[in-house]
């Protein structure tokens, strides 16, 4: 047995340092959730008003745009009707208005700090260690603090949802970046552009099938918190599963089971499609 009197438990110190947020800098915290909350309420109230095939639609014009594949197109359609006959319609858009703002933040969080990561090894050596936390840690762990700070409901699972996704988006960026061929950069700088000019015109337009695969990763990521939200009060498709858990009903597990797969499979074939390059005709393979 480990020595007792060697025994040093960071509990106090850790809920003492949260308590103290929560007392002194509680409004902070009340305008961050206001904003989110407002935001992805907009965002839910936008998708759930749009009529059904208007979802599609744009839905469908996304995976053309995307991949300029007309079977994909007619699937994205086909999979998201099968959404609509298994009454998760209400759901999906709920959970897709979740998914869409943490995915918004992950992206204005994500890409700068990539950025910065790419541009200075200081910020890198700090930055790596952080992303290794927040990719190991249990997601269950950052939620209590979430759940303190910003109570149940949507804002808190975002939140979560974020600090678990967030991660591949700042490593890929950061890879893509650095991934930029220097005599490129170099011929830049020979042709008098500045280093916002080089990031902007050179390297992220080079990096952006990277970042691109970065953010296809995050989106998945966020997707499979799903479940995990719900438990703190998100609604959407994640509820069904838990409530199907709670109540031992496979099939009403299996149905949402199936529209999260649903979601998961669209965005994934239209997150890949928009990082490789357009072809110059259309293919209709």
């Amino acid at each position: 047995m480990f020595p007792e009197n060697l025994h040093y438990s960071i509990r106090g110190p850790v809920n003492d340092f949260i308590e103290t947020l929560v007392i002194n800098y509680g409004w902070i915290f009340k305008a961050i959730s206001h904003a989110l909350l407002q935001s992805v309420l907009f965002i839910e109230w936008v998708l759930r008003g749009l009529p059904w095939w208007v979802v599609i639609v744009l839905f469908m014009a996304g995976a053309w745009y995307s991949s300029r594949r007309w079977v994909l197109t007619v699937a994205v359609g086909v999979l998201l009707f099968v959404v609509g006959i298994l009454g998760l319609w209400d759901l999906t858009m709920q959970t897709l208005a979740l998914m869409l703002m943490a995915t918004i933040v992950s992206v204005v969080i994500g890409v700068p700090f990539g950025i910065l990561a790419a541009k200075s090894s200081l910020v890198r050596s700090i930055i790596l260690p952080i992303l290794d936390i927040m990719q190991t840690m249990p997601s269950f762990v950052y939620l209590i603090p979430a759940l303190m700070l910003f109570g149940l409901g949507k804002v808190p699972a975002i939140l979560a949802t974020i600090i678990y996704a967030v991660p591949p988006l700042i490593r890929l960026t950061d890879l893509g970046i650095r991934q930029v061929d220097k005599e490129v950069v170099e011929a830049a700088t020979a042709f008098g552009g500045s280093p916002r000019q080089i990031l902007f015109g050179v390297e992220l337009p080079l990096a952006t099938p990277t970042i691109m695969a970065g953010l296809n990763q995050t989106i998945m990521m966020a997707l499979s918190m799903v479940v995990v939200a719900s438990m703190i009060g998100a609604r959407g498709l994640g509820e069904q599963v838990l409530n199907g858990i709670q109540t031992l009903d496979v099939g009403k597990g299996l149905e949402a089971g199936i529209g999260i797969v649903i979601l998961a499979v669209l965005l994934d074939r239209i997150t890949q499609g928009l990082g490789k390059p357009k072809a110059g005709g259309a293919s209709h393979g």
